[in-house]
């Protein structure tokens, strides 16, 4: 290693297919040793010195998963693709071995997913289990780094489509609460002064006997964040067990739309169509065709600069 500096800026400028937090992961589980010793990622490396990177061989996502996806859009940088509900998009402790969308990434994008972190191969994003949708990977690490960027930036523009059980007061507005996990349940997350800032628009798009279709924008992307609110404000999600009135195969509760910056320049704007279940539900809950324009597929726009 020619060479020198803080060890993780040293290595990401050798790396750059491997991203910083990746970098700083491999260090932390020491794979990283400057001469021959492990090291934390703010240790000086002195020009010459010897440092060795061991990569771990195969990824824990690449368990085969059996999938087809439906990928939405595709270019050099990134996929879209709809993710069914009841799927994973990563491992999870409960359900070891369940299929997950990184380990479909895994099995299908092999050579795209050999650069990136072996847990989380392309991940930018996520939606719940039972959450269906408009689910965006990266294609590379710097693809990844940059959009990872955008939504913590809050650059990106999600809207979802819910159906639920109960009326909002007003047609159309703002939930301004913070939210933080319950202390009475783990599995929950809650409404309360000690949490972190939390944003969702919404506007009624129908309502009829006690139920409603809504279109809602988080502006913020905290954990179950939308069912949270719309709980809170006495329209759960139809079908969540967690924070309404369930049972239900699954909560009725589609990501349908996002914009996002391109990595290359530009906007991409891309839709997934409702699902099946979610249009039988809200035909039986008597809304007309015309009160969910999105039922109809839209294909992907991407502008100009990322086609």
């Amino acid at each position: 290693m020619t060479e020198e500096g803080r060890l993780d800026a040293v290595l990401a400028a050798a790396y750059p297919d491997l991203s910083r937090a990746r970098v700083q992961r491999l260090i932390a589980n020491d794979r990283v040793l400057v001469d021959g010793a492990p090291a934390r990622k703010s240790t000086h490396v002195e020009r010459g010195a010897q440092v060795a990177v061991t990569l771990p061989d195969t990824p824990r996502s690449a368990v085969p998963t059996g999938l087809t996806l439906p990928v939405l859009h595709e270019d050099a940088d990134l996929l879209a693709i709809d993710k069914p509900a009841g799927l994973l998009v990563h491992d999870a402790p409960a359900e070891p071995g369940a299929p997950t969308v990184a380990g479909w990434f895994v099995e299908h994008y092999a050579g795209d997913a050999a650069a990136f972190d072996v847990e989380r191969p392309g991940i930018v994003h996520r939606l719940d289990k039972h959450t269906s949708g408009l689910l965006l990977l990266a294609k590379t690490p710097a693809a990844q780094t940059a959009l990872s960027a955008a939504f913590e930036a809050r650059e990106t523009e999600k809207q979802y489509v819910a159906l639920c059980d109960g009326i909002p007061q007003r047609d159309r507005a703002v939930i301004d609460a913070d939210i933080a996990r319950s202390h009475a349940d783990r599995r929950r997350m809650a409404v309360t002064a000690e949490g972190r800032s939390a944003q969702t628009e919404y506007e009624v798009l129908a309502s009829a006997r006690e139920r409603s279709l809504l279109l809602v924008k988080p502006l913020t992307g905290r954990t179950h964040q939308i069912r949270v609110h719309l709980a809170a404000i006495g329209a759960s999600v139809t079908g969540d067990e967690l924070y309404g009135r369930g049972p239900g195969p699954r909560h009725l509760l589609h990501a349908w739309r996002l914009t996002v910056p391109h990595p290359r320049g530009g906007e991409l704007t891309v839709t997934a169509p409702l699902p099946r279940d979610m249009l039988a539900a809200i035909d039986e809950a008597g809304f007309s065709p015309q009160a969910a324009p999105y039922a109809e597929p839209v294909a992907p726009t991407p502008t100009e600069e990322t086609a």
